[in-house]
């Protein structure tokens, strides 16, 4: 390990508040825990004047080490930072310390996000049945991610592009549990359930006040994130919805096509862009999704040319030749290991995009991007 001297990084120590990393003696014998709290400028001029240090790693912040991290890490740091994520979420029914928490994570995944974006829309395509989330929870994370890669696309500011990530994180808040349920459900909605759906952007918007959100740009696209231009959207027919709360809109439109439930498969990538272009192709925002996704995104199965099966792993050239890791055989065996295949090149385009590939949805996420 290396280590600073306490001094270097005082900026980074309050008296009153937990300590943000563990400090050391000379010796490099442990002085004072994360989180232990000093109590007065005296005891913290005790601790510079005796020279203490600081281990370099504890100095990083989510964003760097994900910046550091090897590419071979960062699958597992998506896993470990959704679940953080959905747990977020869920707790924003008890308020106490939402907004901190919230504003604690969105750098570590925007972090992710630009490190590696084919990755990013990897995680929203492929389905993974082993993921400890709820349906709600991952529909979140989906429609933000989504949000933050369509602004960026068009161009839009920084601060904008990390205001409608949270918008579309937090626009469902309120029926989280229900969505889970009607995931489930094959049956039509209760009057009980459409009440909480018509309901949920406004519920939705006063809960994140309740819980500490003061940006009422932020709380008034909520609030308006299933209005329309036309004003036929709801819950007030409002015609005036805002630019970030038609984004939300639409990456949530667009993400519930990908997700699957009881009764209804996913829909293919490629057909749920053409459905988006069909529906509402001529709107900048619909034009800058389907540019930035492709007609094949990563996480799609496909079924090339030459008879092999395989997930797209990166974005190529084009829109229509992606980066695909071949997983069988052109005669359908599974494949020890999976085959980096360009489909640039003629012997291996894109035939058709495949739907549930059986086995094949649980290879691991570390072993396909190894190839882009």
């Amino acid at each position: 390990m290396q280590y600073s001297l306490l001094s270097e990084v005082k900026h980074r120590v309050a008296v009153g508040q937990g300590l943000p990393f563990n400090v050391y003696h000379l010796d490099l014998g442990l002085l004072l825990a994360r989180g232990q709290v000093l109590g007065s400028q005296t005891q913290l001029d005790a601790l510079l004047q005796r020279g203490a240090l600081v281990d370099l790693a504890d100095l990083q912040s989510p964003s760097d080490l994900i910046r550091f991290a090897s590419p071979a890490q960062l699958p597992a740091i998506w896993r470990q930072t959704m679940l953080r994520l959905g747990e977020t979420l869920m707790s924003a029914s008890n308020q106490a310390g939402f907004a901190d928490a919230l504003d604690e994570l969105t750098p570590a995944v925007l972090s992710l996000i630009e490190r590696d974006k084919d990755l990013a829309i990897f995680q929203i395509i492929k389905r993974n049945d082993s993921e400890r989330l709820q349906y709600g929870v991952k529909h979140a994370v989906q429609c933000a991610v989504t949000s933050f890669l369509v602004a960026q696309r068009l161009g839009w500011q920084d601060s904008e592009s990390h205001k409608v990530f949270k918008i579309a994180l937090t626009m469902d808040i309120s029926i989280l549990s229900l969505q889970e349920s009607l995931a489930e459900q094959t049956t039509a909605l209760t009057a009980e359930q459409r009440a909480a759906v018509q309901a949920h952007p406004t519920r939705s918007a006063q809960m994140l006040a309740l819980a500490g959100i003061v940006d009422g740009e932020w709380l008034q696209a909520v609030a308006r994130h299933h209005e329309t231009a036309e004003g036929d959207g709801y819950p007030s027919g409002c015609r005036e919805p805002g630019d970030m709360a038609l984004l939300a809109q639409r990456a949530d439109a667009y993400t519930a096509k990908l997700s699957p439930r009881q009764g209804r498969a996913a829909m293919a990538a490629d057909r749920a862009g053409r459905m988006m272009f069909i529906q509402d192709g001529g709107h900048p925002m619909t034009a800058a999704l389907i540019k930035e996704f492709g007609v094949y995104p990563p996480g799609c199965f496909v079924r090339l040319a030459s008879g092999e099966t395989g997930v797209v792993v990166k974005r190529g050239s084009s829109v229509m030749t992606p980066i695909v890791a071949a997983l069988t055989s052109p005669y359908g065996k599974t494949l020890a290991q999976a085959i980096r295949r360009d489909t640039a090149e003629r012997a291996y385009c894109i035939h058709h995009v495949l739907g549930d590939c059986g086995q094949l949805e649980r290879m691991p996420a570390e072993a396909l991007l190894a190839l882009s």
